[in-house]
């Protein structure tokens, strides 16, 4: 039978979920497909290739399904499910996050956050203030889910391990207290609040962009001033 690029794809995302990204490797991948290595080479000229698309797989088609900002929908609402979501279909695949940061943004994901651009500036974003927004999400998003994965890999969720771990920050009782509040950094708190702060930090930039735009609007052009009598 003909190898096919999508079944090439699936199972190397089975396989990464099975041995991690670390030990992914073409000989493993070919020898999964009952090929030789050089086989995948007239599918996806290199191994970068390859995780590219694994990547437009996990983040696009296997992600939310994101339409444009419909009419009268709050734009805060509608962009954090779009993270939420992300962050769910990310978790469903070990090392993703490490997969993702190493990858080039194929072309789902380029119209994707080309869209949600356009939903934000038709609200009144500047473009690069939008942009700046969904760059600080995609950056939380992914660091957050690095650590969320990398602690699954140590081992190191479980409430015993947290409570060691608050004992050991005796001597640092701002940190402490912190940490007892928000019930730890990988929370699920701590998603919600880190990527509120950014949204709300979103809003205040539409806020100030709105007063500077209609603080223009009330100035007086020098030649419109009726002439002294």
């Amino acid at each position: 039978m003909a190898l096919e690029r999508d079944k090439i794809v699936v199972t190397a995302l089975r396989l990464l979920d099975e041995v991690g990204l670390e030990k992914l490797t073409l000989r493993r991948l070919a020898a999964e497909l009952g090929v030789q290595a050089p086989a995948l080479y007239w599918h996806f000229r290199n191994k970068q290739e390859l995780l590219d698309e694994m990547t437009e797989v996990i983040t696009v088609r296997e992600g939310p399904r994101l339409g444009p900002l419909p009419e009268g929908e709050s734009w805060e609402t509608w962009l954090a499910e779009w993270v939420r979501e992300q962050r769910r279909v990310l978790n469903s695949h070990r090392d993703s996050a490490r997969l993702t940061a190493g990858t080039h943004p194929g072309q789902g994901m380029l119209s994707t956050v080309e869209m949600i651009l356009g939903s934000l500036i038709r609200v009144g974003f500047a473009v690069e203030d939008a942009m700046w927004g969904v760059t600080a999400l995609s950056s939380f998003l992914g660091g957050f889910v690095l650590e969320e994965q990398a602690d699954r890999e140590r081992g190191s969720g479980d409430w015993s391990q947290f409570e060691e771990a608050l004992e050991s920050l005796a001597p640092y009782p701002h940190l402490r207290e912190a940490m007892i509040r928000i019930g730890g950094p990988q929370s699920q708190d701590a998603f919600e609040h880190g990527m509120a702060l950014i949204i709300e930090g979103m809003r205040a930039r539409l806020a100030a962009s709105s007063d500077r735009q209609e603080g223009h609007g009330d100035l007086e052009v020098e030649g419109d001033r009726p002439a002294a009598g």
